[in-house]
């Protein structure tokens, strides 16, 4: 691999100096001559980061996103409007229409009724926001067979005829729903790039066969160039053979629909410890909190036990996460993208839980940061930024005892996938030439954290051309 020479840039927000990288590493930092057949990037004071990790997001739903019809905020606000989206939408080769980010502020709880009227005639599907809801009308509710099905997902009225909404039946649903394969990650990865994002936590539960084939391939043939860290990997599955595919915690979730029982809840977590891998939990309620505690007293705690979201945590539980040594991986974006929404249908006593940050630092608990994209907004830098004045849309403060500082949200994104929380990774010789260049020095653009500040990115040494932001 060609050399490069990344001349005066500001390293550790300190000083200044030169950077030589070489075969996918950094190889020298000082005050370097170039070497014959060395590239030149001029770097002019720019701060020098390592690459930005996001600790939790959802490639291939990401990706589906760019063929769906958007049916929430801000988009779509109303009925009208959500009838204008679903008629106006291109159906795919199946003849189906797919939306995404329905909110209940748009036409309240969306149900196989509903759609029928304001959808077209053909099979439409809507997912609700939080990722864990789909629903159905008529026409799909029959193509697929969902009334003669007995998924506990299914939700009926009172005389058993299913009312179109499907509670977290995403492993079900693919094999009712026409067959499909991934849609590519080409676009995703640029969209990260842009960002300055070289690595990424792929958070989807239980991956199947063909989505495990699937990253293997973007992987090898570089349509993503980021280092991609899966939670959903099997506990039987054998590891990726790419170097660039590391298999993370095993991902379990507690749905918000329906809480498992506490031996249950303990049975998976003490199978996860025992096939040698700790446990990343979705939690986003008081009572989910409280039910993982407990089950980690039965089941004890491995090194990398974390908290997925935690998007309540009621101020006494903060000694009970730390003492467990737990890592939290939340998003405070949400808060950005709808904190009024959260201040209006969240009880009052509650709002200093949500989605805590700084609370949690203080008590020595390892935070990472996260977008949960597409479900949350992606771009990390409006992610930091939320961290530090948890501001909603209508300008509301959500818990400002919870802010955190702009570098320590920059910090939480630059851990390593396999341990956020963790230390923070450095610019120094000999670790992977994964790098943002900033257009600023890093004082600078910590005043104010946006993505305009990223400058150029390197992935294994390689200067990525053509990056775009979203």
């Amino acid at each position: 691999m060609t050399g490069l020479l990344l001349r005066d840039a500001e390293i550790d927000g300190r000083f200044r100096a030169d950077v030589r990288v070489r075969d996918g590493r950094i190889t020298e930092i000082g005050a370097l001559t170039r070497e014959p057949g060395e590239s030149v990037l001029e770097c002019g004071g720019g701060a020098l980061l390592p690459g930005l990790c996001d600790h939790h997001l959802h490639l291939h739903a990401l990706a589906a996103r760019s063929r769906s019809a958007m049916c929430g905020p801000p988009a779509v606000n109303d009925p009208s409007e959500l009838a204008r989206a679903l008629q106006h939408a291109a159906p795919d080769a199946h003849g189906w229409i797919r939306g995404v980010g329905y909110a209940e502020t748009v036409a309240g709880d969306l149900d196989a009724a509903t759609l029928d009227r304001l959808g077209p005639h053909r099979p439409v599907r809507v997912q609700h926001r939080s990722g864990a809801l789909w629903t159905f009308n008529t026409a799909a509710l029959a193509a697929t067979g969902v009334a003669t099905a007995d998924h506990p997902g299914i939700e009926r009225d009172d005389e058993g005829r299913p009312t179109g909404r499907l509670w977290r039946a995403d492993d079900w649903l693919r094999t009712r729903l026409p067959p499909s394969v991934p849609t590519p990650l080409d676009g995703v990865a640029r969209t990260l790039t842009g960002f300055g994002i070289t690595a990424v936590t792929d958070a989807t539960p239980d991956l199947g066969p063909e989505a495990l084939a699937a990253f293997d391939q973007a992987v090898r043939d570089g349509t993503l160039p980021q280092r991609l860290h899966l939670l959903g990997t099997p506990l039987d599955a054998a590891p990726s053979a790419r170097a660039r595919v590391t298999t993370g915690p095993y991902k379990i979730v507690i749905a918000d629909s329906g809480l498992p029982s506490l031996g249950d809840l303990t049975g998976r977590i003490a199978a996860a410890h025992r096939h040698g891998r700790p446990v990343a939990v979705h939690c986003v309620t008081r009572e989910a909190l409280f039910l993982l505690l407990a089950a980690f007293d039965e089941a004890g705690t491995v090194p990398g036990d974390r908290l997925e979201h935690a998007a309540l945590i009621p101020a006494e539980t903060i000694e009970d996460v730390a003492r467990r040594e737990l890592r939290v991986v939340t998003q405070p974006g949400f808060l950005a993208d709808r904190g009024d929404d959260y201040l209006r249908d969240v009880p009052v006593e509650d709002h200093p839980d949500l989605y805590r940050c700084g609370g949690l630092l203080d008590a020595g608990i390892g935070i990472g940061l996260s977008s949960d994209a597409p479900y949350g907004p992606l771009d990390p830098w409006q992610v930091m930024d939320a961290a530090v004045q948890r501001r909603t849309r209508s300008g509301a403060v959500a818990g400002p005892s919870e802010r955190i500082t702009p570098l320590a949200a920059l910090r939480a994104y630059l851990t390593d996938p396999r341990d956020p929380g963790g230390p923070v990774r450095q610019v120094r010789s000999g670790v992977p030439a994964d790098l943002v260049l900033l257009h600023t020095p890093l004082a600078e653009a910590l005043r104010r954290l946006d993505a305009d500040q990223v400058r150029s990115v390197l992935i294994e040494g390689r200067v990525m051309s053509g990056v775009t932001s979203a």
